[in-house]
Formats: structure tokens, C-alpha cells, sequence
């Protein structure tokens, strides 16, 4: 119990610190959030209506502290205000559409990234310097240095422009009326593929990599030897005795990948044009909306730290050497 208290504790002085971060860096950006949303327009506004527009989306000419100390209260009240760009929606709002569709993306794709990864990585540990090992560590690595942005486009390029076997943006056909019947599903699934893919594509090669490196420091283990010794098979050996110990490390992979999950993949979505997380980000720091991006860093920290507070608990539960410390 002193130990999740002292954790918890960390993580909410972590959480502060780190919307503190989130309110001053969109106000160090250059721009006006209001002169931006009308100099497309070419009207100019006069300063009574400048000021009644601030005041309308709560940007007020107060301290900056006492900004800091209304927007702290607007946190722990679920009160995010109303975004600038899609006005007038609240952020919550906008924030929980996306959040369907990147949760539906990336959720699935870290989820079949990682039991991908993690099943290759035990098998290029266990078969190390053959032509699956070399082959494995190879591709993941590659997969892993080459930038998102070049995987999404190369992706884009191949199979949507150059094959042409699937739609090239958006989350289904926008001539669909969303519901549960079979042609909307099947669009989704359709258009769903070529972003699904440059995740994975992304993600399975650190998963591999982090789990090859961690099985391979435990086959020398004495307990491994004596599974050995005692006439075990290779199959029984390599999952309950590596894989099961050489896991333990890559949950904290898993963790940062879940964290991840709920900032979206900026990259992948603004490429294809996906209605999540990371293209309304995008969206936001273009238009100065300030509280919609203040509303999704929010969210992004406060799922990395649910993440790895969990984790520490997992660790606690699963390694007895934990609990005797």
C-alpha cells in the first residue's frame, strides 16, 4: 500500500508538471488564435468585437497566473471550453469523436504489433544466427529507423496510387451514412487497411527487436540449462521458461505503445487523411485552437502515466523479487 501511495503521488506531481507545460506552450506560439480564424475572410474587427470574441472563448486580458489557476480548475472539472476551429463545439466533443477512430486504429494495430513482434522475437532468439534470425533483426531494424512519414507514403504510393487496391484517405466512403450495416463496415475495414498497415509496418520491428535482445540474455540462464538438462522439450523450453521470463521487459514497450495510443499517429492520419486524435491535433496548432490542443496533450499525458502507473503494479504482481524489496 506505501508503495502505490508513493507511486501515485510521483505520477500526480508528474501530471502538474505536466500541464503546466500544457498551458504555456500554445501561448509561446506566435499568432493570434482570433485574427487567425478571420484573416481568411478578409474582414477586420474592431476592438469591441475582438474583445467579446476573447471573451466568448475564454481567452481574458487577466495575469497569467491567474489564467494558470482557471485553467488547473477547468482540468479537474472536465470543463476543457469550446474549441476555436469547430466552434461551437465543445472540446470535449471534438476530442471524443476522434478518439473512436484512433482508439479503432491505432488500439488494433498496437495489438497486432505486438503479439506479431513478440512471437518473431522469440523465434530469432531461439534460432539466433540462422537465416530467420538475420533476416528478422534485419527487417525490424529497418522498419524501425526508416521515418513514419516516408512508411506512410511509400504505403500510400504502392498500394493506393500505383496498385490502386485500396481508397487513399479517409476513414470510410463519405457518400455512407455511418451505421452498422455491412457496405458501411466493409468500407471502414477497406479504407482502414493501407494506415493499418504502415503502423504495424512501424511498430512490430521494435517490438521484435526489444524481445529477440531480451530472450537472448536468458538462454544462458542456469534455469534454462537445467529445463534442458531434465529432457524438456524445445517448445516447452523456449515458451515457459525464455519467453515467459523475457517478457516481463517488454511490457514496459506495451505500456509506452498504449500511452501512445490515445495521442494518435499524427503522421499516419494527416497522410490519409484519418478523423482521429492526430489529425485534429494537426488541425488545431494550425488554426491557434487552443484549447483543443491543450485538450489532447492532456489526454496524451494522462494515458502515458495511467500506462506506466499499471505497469508498475504489473511488475510488483508478476516479479516476487519486486515484493521482497
Amino acid at each position: 500500500m506505501v508503495f502505490l501511495l508513493r507511486r501515485l503521488g510521483f505520477y500526480l506531481a508528474a501530471f502538474v508538471a505536466a500541464a503546466t507545460i500544457n498551458f504555456f506552450l500554445p501561448r509561446l506560439m506566435p499568432g493570434d488564435p482570433i485574427q487567425i480564424m478571420f484573416s481568411s475572410t478578409g474582414t477586420e474587427l474592431s476592438a469591441e468585437n475582438l474583445a467579446s470574441l476573447k471573451l466568448t472563448f475564454g481567452f481574458v486580458d487577466g495575469p497569467l497566473w491567474q489564467q494558470y489557476l482557471t485553467y488547473l480548475q477547468s482540468i479537474f472539472t472536465g470543463d476543457l471550453g469550446r474549441s476555436i476551429k469547430y466552434f461551437p463545439l465543445p472540446v470535449t466533443s471534438v476530442l471524443g469523436h476522434a478518439l473512436i477512430w484512433t482508439v479503432g486504429l491505432m488500439g488494433t494495430a498496437t495489438i497486432i504489433s505486438f503479439t506479431l513482434g513478440t512471437f518473431l522475437g522469440i523465434l530469432a532468439a531461439w534460432w539466433r544466427g540462422g537465416i530467420f534470425d538475420v533476416v528478422v533483426s534485419v527487417g525490424a531494424i529497418f522498419a524501425t529507423s526508416v521515418p513514419a512519414v516516408v512508411t506512410s507514403l511509400i504505403v500510400l504510393f504502392f498500394f493506393g496510387f500505383t496498385l490502386g487496391w485500396f481508397p487513399t484517405g479517409y476513414a470510410a466512403d463519405p457518400a455512407l451514412d455511418p451505421s452498422l450495416s455491412l457496405t458501411y463496415i466493409g468500407s471502414l475495414l477497406c479504407h482502414g487497411i493501407l494506415p493499418m498497415l504502415t503502423l504495424c509496418t512501424v511498430l512490430t520491428g521494435g517490438f521484435a527487436v526489444t524481445m529477440r535482445n531480451n530472450m537472448i540474455n536468458l538462454l544462458g540462464e542456469d534455469y534454462i540449462v537445467m529445463a534442458r538438462a531434465k529432457g524438456l522439450s524445445d517448445s516447452r523450453v523456449m515458451i515457459w521458461y525464455a519467453a515467459r521470463n523475457a517478457l516481463l521487459p517488454t511490457v514496459s514497450s506495451l505500456a509506452i505503445a498504449i500511452g501512445t495510443v490515445l495521442g494518435g499517429s499524427l503522421v499516419t492520419e494527416v497522410v490519409y487523411n484519418y478523423p482521429g486524435l492526430g489529425n485534429i491535433l494537426y488541425q488545431a496548432i494550425l488554426a491557434r485552437d487552443y484549447p483543443v490542443i491543450q485538450g489532447q496533450l492532456l489526454i496524451m499525458t494522462v494515458a502515458m502515466l495511467v500506462a506506466n502507473f499499471i505497469v508498475d503494479v504489473s511488475y510488483v504482481l508478476l516479479d516476487p523479487r519486486l515484493r521482497g524489496a
